[in-house]
Parts: structure tokens; C-alpha cells; sequence
């Protein structure tokens, strides 16, 4: 994404952008966001969900990818005076990470890339996490679906058993 593609350089606070609230939302910010495409930060927490002794596993990445995606929709939504809906992560492909942790205080760099956006809801992103400037630590090919309405898959699925 490059600088002059930017729509706006001013956004709100991420809680605005993704449902994630609580301990689930991982991002800090949303610092870049046009038509295609959407950049997060998030700084690995020194405490808290998912940590371990090493750090964050590597794997936790792949949730930070899927609410980059989910903030992207949530700004395009903003944008046209929409709602921000629920989204959901129907999977990924060759995730890969250069390490089996993020070091807990290392701030990442969330990217992701919109390659494909259908009109029921299916879309395919191109997703990466970069550090230290450019330095690539992770990425994955995401697939998401977004329904008219969420609510509605959720209050159908059935309730799990004990």
C-alpha cells in the first residue's frame, strides 16, 4: 500500500472499525486503510490471552491477520455510512511464521490485501505481519465470509452440548 492511495490519515479508535471487544480484540489501531487495502498495528502483550513463557505463538498471528481483515471491512463500512457487521474466518493457506513466537513488547505491523470480495459475502485476502521495519515474520492467504447478517448465523448454530 503505498502512501497516496490512502483514503484517510485520520481513524478511530479500532473499536469502531471491529466487533471484537474485551480480551478478543487484539489490534491497537488502525493506522492505514484505502479501497483494497488496510494496515494494523498491534505491540504483543507482556500478559494476558494466549501468551506463553516464549511469547506469543506464532499462530496467534493468523487472528491478528483475520481482525486486519475485519477492520478493513469495518472502515469501508464507515465509509458509506454503513454498519460494521460480523464477519467470519472460514480459513487460511500456507500460513507461514519465520519464528514460533512474537517477542512480548515487539510492535507488528498488520497488512492485508483484498484479492478477492464477492457479492454473497466471500472474500480472499493477501495478509502479512512485518517488524522492525520491513522485516516479514509472517503471512497467509485468508478466507472470510461476511453475511448480511451475522447475528442470524449465530443465533441458528446449535448450542454445544456439555
Amino acid at each position: 500500500m503505498s502512501d497516496d492511495n490512502l483514503m484517510s490519515s485520520e481513524f478511530l479508535p479500532i473499536e469502531n472499525y471491529v466487533p471484537h471487544r474485551g480480551v478478543m480484540l487484539l489490534l491497537d489501531r488502525l493506522v492505514a486503510a484505502d479501497e483494497d487495502t488496510a494496515v494494523a498495528e498491534v505491540t504483543v502483550p507482556r500478559d494476558g490471552l494466549f501468551l506463553q513463557d516464549a511469547g506469543m505463538p506464532s499462530w496467534v498471528g493468523m487472528e491478528y491477520m483475520a481482525q486486519a481483515v475485519a477492520a478493513w471491512a469495518g472502515w469501508r463500512a464507515r465509509q458509506k455510512g454503513q454498519a460494521v457487521k460480523i464477519g467470519f474466518l472460514l480459513g487460511s493457506r500456507r500460513y507461514e511464521a519465520v519464528q514460533p513466537f512474537f517477542a512480548p513488547g515487539q510492535r507488528l505491523r498488520v497488512s492485508v490485501r483484498c484479492e478477492l470480495l464477492g457479492d454473497n459475502g466471500l472474500g480472499m485476502f493477501d495478509c502479512r505481519i512485518h517488524a522492525d521495519g520491513d522485516v516479514e515474520l509472517a503471512s497467509a492467504r485468508v478466507s472470510v465470509f461476511e453475511p448480511e447478517d451475522g447475528g442470524a448465523y449465530i443465533a441458528a448454530a446449535p448450542a454445544a452440548s456439555s
